[in-house]
Protein backbone atom coordinates (compact mmCIF):
# COMPACT_ATOMS: atom_id res chain seq x y z
CA UNK A 1 0.00 0.00 0.00
CA UNK A 2 1.76 3.50 -0.85
CA UNK A 3 1.89 5.96 1.75
CA UNK A 4 -0.41 8.91 1.57
CA UNK A 5 1.99 12.21 0.95
CA UNK A 6 1.61 14.25 3.91
CA UNK A 7 1.65 18.41 3.27
CA UNK A 8 4.11 20.00 5.16
CA UNK A 9 3.95 23.41 6.47
CA UNK A 10 7.29 24.49 7.98
CA UNK A 11 6.51 28.36 8.97
CA UNK A 12 4.38 28.70 12.40
CA UNK A 13 2.20 31.67 12.42
CA UNK A 14 3.67 34.58 14.14
CA UNK A 15 3.95 34.91 17.72
CA UNK A 16 0.89 37.00 19.32
CA UNK A 17 3.11 39.57 21.42
CA UNK A 18 6.29 40.80 20.83
CA UNK A 19 7.72 39.43 23.89
CA UNK A 20 6.38 35.68 23.18
CA UNK A 21 8.58 33.92 20.64
CA UNK A 22 6.02 31.10 20.91
CA UNK A 23 3.60 30.93 17.66
CA UNK A 24 -0.11 31.42 18.34
CA UNK A 25 -2.12 28.90 18.87
CA UNK A 26 -4.85 27.62 16.42
CA UNK A 27 -8.50 26.78 16.74
CA UNK A 28 -8.63 23.44 16.86
CA UNK A 29 -5.58 23.40 19.65
CA UNK A 30 -7.38 25.18 22.32
CA UNK A 31 -9.18 23.98 25.45
CA UNK A 32 -11.65 24.85 28.12
CA UNK A 33 -10.44 26.19 31.61
CA UNK A 34 -10.60 23.06 34.25
CA UNK A 35 -13.49 23.56 36.90
CA UNK A 36 -15.89 21.80 38.20
CA UNK A 37 -17.15 19.42 40.94
CA UNK A 38 -15.85 16.51 39.41
CA UNK A 39 -12.54 17.96 38.40
CA UNK A 40 -12.46 19.46 42.31
CA UNK A 41 -12.86 15.32 43.72
CA UNK A 42 -10.47 13.94 41.89
CA UNK A 43 -7.98 16.84 42.73
CA UNK A 44 -8.66 16.23 46.21
CA UNK A 45 -8.39 12.26 46.04
CA UNK A 46 -4.80 13.08 44.32
CA UNK A 47 -3.98 15.97 47.24
CA UNK A 48 -5.58 13.26 50.30
CA UNK A 49 -3.08 10.60 48.52
CA UNK A 50 -0.23 13.04 48.20
CA UNK A 51 0.39 11.91 44.85
CA UNK A 52 1.80 13.06 42.04
CA UNK A 53 -0.01 13.35 38.69
CA UNK A 54 1.54 14.02 35.01
CA UNK A 55 -1.37 15.30 34.48
CA UNK A 56 -0.44 18.69 36.31
CA UNK A 57 3.52 18.06 36.12
CA UNK A 58 3.57 17.91 32.40
CA UNK A 59 0.78 20.55 31.77
CA UNK A 60 -1.56 18.77 29.76
CA UNK A 61 -4.22 20.60 28.05
CA UNK A 62 -6.72 18.11 28.52
CA UNK A 63 -6.61 18.06 32.50
CA UNK A 64 -9.65 19.20 32.98
CA UNK A 65 -11.58 16.89 30.53
CA UNK A 66 -10.19 14.18 32.19
CA UNK A 67 -10.03 15.15 35.82
CA UNK A 68 -13.82 15.95 35.62
CA UNK A 69 -14.63 12.70 34.36
CA UNK A 70 -12.32 10.96 37.77
CA UNK A 71 -9.32 10.03 35.40
CA UNK A 72 -5.76 11.24 36.28
CA UNK A 73 -2.56 9.74 35.56
CA UNK A 74 -0.20 9.28 38.19
CA UNK A 75 3.16 9.63 38.28
CA UNK A 76 5.44 7.74 41.03
CA UNK A 77 8.74 7.67 42.00
CA UNK A 78 8.42 11.58 42.55
CA UNK A 79 8.13 14.80 40.51
CA UNK A 80 12.05 15.20 39.86
CA UNK A 81 13.41 13.24 36.79
CA UNK A 82 16.97 12.48 35.95
CA UNK A 83 16.89 13.32 32.38
CA UNK A 84 17.12 16.71 31.27
CA UNK A 85 14.23 16.14 27.49
CA UNK A 86 13.91 19.25 26.24
CA UNK A 87 10.52 18.80 25.44
CA UNK A 88 9.18 17.78 29.05
CA UNK A 89 8.27 20.57 31.71
CA UNK A 90 9.11 17.80 34.44
CA UNK A 91 11.57 19.29 36.91
CA UNK A 92 15.55 18.05 36.62
CA UNK A 93 17.40 17.37 39.36
CA UNK A 94 18.55 14.84 41.80
CA UNK A 95 15.36 12.67 43.09
CA UNK A 96 14.28 11.74 46.76
CA UNK A 97 14.70 8.50 47.92
CA UNK A 98 11.96 5.85 46.96
CA UNK A 99 8.34 6.26 49.28
CA UNK A 100 8.02 2.49 50.13
CA UNK A 101 4.50 3.74 50.88
CA UNK A 102 3.90 5.55 47.56
CA UNK A 103 2.36 2.30 46.08
CA UNK A 104 -0.23 1.52 48.91
CA UNK A 105 -1.51 5.14 48.44
CA UNK A 106 -1.71 4.56 44.29
CA UNK A 107 -4.08 1.65 44.65
CA UNK A 108 -5.88 3.69 47.39
CA UNK A 109 -6.78 6.40 45.28
CA UNK A 110 -7.61 3.89 42.06
CA UNK A 111 -10.34 2.23 44.48
CA UNK A 112 -11.71 5.73 45.85
CA UNK A 113 -11.72 6.92 42.44
CA UNK A 114 -13.83 3.67 41.76
CA UNK A 115 -11.33 3.42 38.49
CA UNK A 116 -11.98 0.50 35.34
CA UNK A 117 -8.48 1.14 33.69
CA UNK A 118 -5.94 3.47 34.98
CA UNK A 119 -2.12 4.95 34.17
CA UNK A 120 0.66 5.00 35.96
CA UNK A 121 4.04 7.04 34.64
CA UNK A 122 6.88 7.59 36.38
CA UNK A 123 9.81 10.34 36.22
CA UNK A 124 13.09 8.52 34.78
CA UNK A 125 15.19 7.08 37.81
CA UNK A 126 18.90 6.98 36.50
CA UNK A 127 19.79 7.07 40.08
CA UNK A 128 18.45 3.28 40.98
CA UNK A 129 20.07 0.29 40.08
CA UNK A 130 16.73 -0.82 38.31
CA UNK A 131 15.16 2.29 37.14
CA UNK A 132 12.37 1.92 39.38
CA UNK A 133 11.38 -1.53 38.04
CA UNK A 134 10.48 -3.03 41.37
CA UNK A 135 8.82 -0.03 42.59
CA UNK A 136 6.90 -0.23 39.41
CA UNK A 137 6.10 -4.37 39.85
CA UNK A 138 4.87 -3.11 43.51
CA UNK A 139 2.47 -0.30 42.51
CA UNK A 140 0.96 -2.48 39.88
CA UNK A 141 0.49 -5.51 42.69
CA UNK A 142 -0.85 -3.09 44.59
CA UNK A 143 -4.04 -1.75 42.43
CA UNK A 144 -4.21 -5.74 41.51
CA UNK A 145 -4.91 -6.57 45.41
CA UNK A 146 -7.00 -3.79 45.88
CA UNK A 147 -8.87 -3.44 42.69
CA UNK A 148 -8.88 -6.98 40.89
CA UNK A 149 -11.07 -5.67 38.08
CA UNK A 150 -9.78 -2.42 37.04
CA UNK A 151 -7.29 -2.96 34.04
CA UNK A 152 -3.68 -1.53 34.25
CA UNK A 153 -1.21 0.29 31.55
CA UNK A 154 1.95 1.52 32.37
CA UNK A 155 3.87 4.09 30.75
CA UNK A 156 7.91 3.28 31.76
CA UNK A 157 11.00 4.99 31.27
CA UNK A 158 13.40 3.17 29.02
CA UNK A 159 15.63 1.31 31.72
CA UNK A 160 18.93 2.67 29.99
CA UNK A 161 21.74 1.28 31.56
CA UNK A 162 19.56 -1.57 33.37
CA UNK A 163 20.21 -4.91 33.47
CA UNK A 164 17.54 -7.03 31.68
CA UNK A 165 16.25 -8.21 35.11
CA UNK A 166 14.66 -4.72 35.14
CA UNK A 167 12.38 -5.01 32.56
CA UNK A 168 11.77 -8.91 33.25
CA UNK A 169 9.97 -7.69 36.66
CA UNK A 170 7.70 -4.87 35.43
CA UNK A 171 6.55 -7.47 32.95
CA UNK A 172 5.94 -10.57 35.34
CA UNK A 173 3.85 -7.83 37.08
CA UNK A 174 1.10 -8.27 34.62
CA UNK A 175 0.25 -5.25 33.27
CA UNK A 176 -2.43 -4.79 30.99
CA UNK A 177 -0.55 -2.73 28.82
CA UNK A 178 3.16 -1.70 28.58
CA UNK A 179 3.74 1.35 26.82
CA UNK A 180 6.88 4.10 26.25
CA UNK A 181 6.84 6.68 24.06
CA UNK A 182 9.47 7.31 21.29
CA UNK A 183 8.47 10.75 21.84
CA UNK A 184 10.14 11.42 18.10
CA UNK A 185 11.87 10.82 14.90
CA UNK A 186 15.26 9.71 15.46
CA UNK A 187 17.12 12.36 14.15
CA UNK A 188 15.88 14.76 16.70
CA UNK A 189 16.38 12.54 19.68
CA UNK A 190 20.24 14.72 20.03
CA UNK A 191 17.87 18.03 20.31
CA UNK A 192 14.74 16.56 22.04
CA UNK A 193 15.96 13.43 24.38
CA UNK A 194 19.66 13.80 24.77
CA UNK A 195 19.65 11.40 27.49
CA UNK A 196 17.87 8.75 25.41
CA UNK A 197 18.53 6.31 22.34
CA UNK A 198 16.24 5.64 20.03
CA UNK A 199 16.85 2.14 18.92
CA UNK A 200 17.16 0.77 22.64
CA UNK A 201 13.71 2.20 23.15
CA UNK A 202 12.31 0.15 20.08
CA UNK A 203 14.03 -2.85 21.75
CA UNK A 204 12.52 -2.51 25.24
CA UNK A 205 9.11 -2.25 23.06
CA UNK A 206 9.89 -5.55 21.41
CA UNK A 207 11.39 -7.57 24.30
CA UNK A 208 8.07 -7.16 26.11
CA UNK A 209 6.43 -8.91 23.45
CA UNK A 210 9.47 -11.76 23.52
CA UNK A 211 8.58 -12.28 27.33
CA UNK A 212 5.01 -11.90 27.13
CA UNK A 213 3.60 -12.10 23.86
CA UNK A 214 0.25 -11.73 25.05
CA UNK A 215 0.88 -8.18 26.65
CA UNK A 216 -0.56 -5.07 24.23
CA UNK A 217 2.27 -2.74 23.56
CA UNK A 218 2.22 0.98 23.15
CA UNK A 219 4.44 3.70 21.78
CA UNK A 220 3.29 7.53 21.26
CA UNK A 221 5.19 10.53 19.63
CA UNK A 222 4.73 14.22 19.02
CA UNK A 223 4.75 16.05 15.94
CA UNK A 224 5.08 19.90 15.62
CA UNK A 225 9.24 19.75 16.60
CA UNK A 226 10.62 19.85 13.60
CA UNK A 227 10.20 16.16 12.05
CA UNK A 228 8.37 15.76 8.18
CA UNK A 229 6.38 13.03 6.97
CA UNK A 230 8.62 10.58 5.48
CA UNK A 231 10.43 10.99 9.05
CA UNK A 232 6.61 10.13 10.76
CA UNK A 233 6.09 7.45 8.67
CA UNK A 234 9.55 5.81 9.37
CA UNK A 235 9.25 5.54 12.84
CA UNK A 236 5.67 3.79 12.02
CA UNK A 237 7.48 1.66 10.16
CA UNK A 238 9.59 0.68 13.28
CA UNK A 239 7.34 0.14 15.47
CA UNK A 240 5.30 -2.32 13.45
CA UNK A 241 8.72 -4.18 13.23
CA UNK A 242 8.74 -3.84 16.96
CA UNK A 243 5.21 -6.09 17.05
CA UNK A 244 4.08 -2.50 18.42
CA UNK A 245 0.01 -2.70 18.77
CA UNK A 246 -0.91 0.76 19.81
CA UNK A 247 0.16 4.02 18.23
CA UNK A 248 -0.29 7.40 19.25
CA UNK A 249 0.12 10.79 17.98
CA UNK A 250 -0.33 14.40 19.24
CA UNK A 251 0.95 17.87 18.66
CA UNK A 252 3.65 19.05 20.32
CA UNK A 253 3.40 22.67 22.44
CA UNK A 254 6.04 24.35 24.52
CA UNK A 255 5.34 24.53 27.92
CA UNK A 256 7.92 27.60 28.21
CA UNK A 257 10.26 29.40 25.76
CA UNK A 258 13.08 28.04 27.29
CA UNK A 259 11.65 24.52 25.77
CA UNK A 260 12.26 22.95 22.02
CA UNK A 261 10.84 25.46 20.55
CA UNK A 262 7.83 24.49 18.23
CA UNK A 263 8.05 23.97 14.84
CA UNK A 264 4.50 24.22 13.19
CA UNK A 265 1.00 23.05 14.43
CA UNK A 266 -0.13 20.15 12.87
CA UNK A 267 -3.46 20.29 10.82
CA UNK A 268 -6.20 17.90 11.95
CA UNK A 269 -6.32 16.98 8.44
CA UNK A 270 -2.82 15.70 8.39
CA UNK A 271 -3.55 13.59 11.74
CA UNK A 272 -6.49 12.15 10.04
CA UNK A 273 -3.76 11.70 6.93
CA UNK A 274 -1.10 9.75 9.55
CA UNK A 275 -3.82 7.79 11.09
CA UNK A 276 -4.71 6.63 7.87
CA UNK A 277 -1.42 5.33 6.86
CA UNK A 278 -0.47 3.81 10.52
CA UNK A 279 -3.51 1.89 10.02
CA UNK A 280 -2.57 0.78 6.44
CA UNK A 281 0.30 -0.62 8.47
CA UNK A 282 -1.10 -3.26 10.76
CA UNK A 283 -1.55 -1.10 13.92
CA UNK A 284 -4.30 -2.48 16.00
CA UNK A 285 -5.03 0.46 17.86
CA UNK A 286 -4.35 4.40 16.09
CA UNK A 287 -4.73 7.89 17.93
CA UNK A 288 -3.56 10.60 15.89
CA UNK A 289 -5.53 14.27 16.39
CA UNK A 290 -4.05 17.77 17.85
CA UNK A 291 -4.89 16.91 21.32
CA UNK A 292 -3.71 13.17 21.68
CA UNK A 293 -1.48 12.37 24.86
CA UNK A 294 -0.82 8.74 25.76
CA UNK A 295 -2.99 7.90 28.31
CA UNK A 296 -5.90 10.60 26.82
CA UNK A 297 -9.13 8.44 27.07
CA UNK A 298 -7.10 5.15 27.48
CA UNK A 299 -9.75 3.16 29.26
CA UNK A 300 -12.00 3.54 26.26
CA UNK A 301 -8.96 3.38 24.01
CA UNK A 302 -8.35 0.04 25.55
CA UNK A 303 -11.32 -1.44 24.93
CA UNK A 304 -11.34 -1.07 21.73
CA UNK A 305 -7.94 -1.78 21.08
CA UNK A 306 -9.34 -5.46 22.94
CA UNK A 307 -12.23 -5.62 20.46
CA UNK A 308 -9.63 -5.08 17.91
CA UNK A 309 -7.52 -8.19 18.75
CA UNK A 310 -10.48 -10.16 19.25
CA UNK A 311 -11.96 -9.72 15.59
CA UNK A 312 -8.41 -9.94 14.82
CA UNK A 313 -8.22 -13.87 16.07
CA UNK A 314 -11.93 -14.33 15.29
CA UNK A 315 -13.09 -14.28 18.86
CA UNK A 316 -16.83 -13.49 19.33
Amino acid sequence: MRDLKIPEQRHPEKAHRPDNTQPKKPNWIRVRAPGGQGYANTRRIMRDNNLVTVCEEAGCPNVGECWSAGHATMMIMGEICTRGCTFCNIATGRPDALDPFEPGRVADAVQKLGLNHVVITSVDRDDLADGGAEHFAQTIRAIRHRSPATTIEILTPDFLNCPDSALETVVAAKPDVFNHNLETVPGLYPSVRPGARYFHSLRLLQRVKELDPSMFTKSGIMVGLGEDGQGVRQVMDDMRAADIDFLTIGQYLQPTPKHHRIDRFVTPEEFAAFEKAARGKGFLMVSATPLTRSSYHAGADFARLRAARQELLGIA
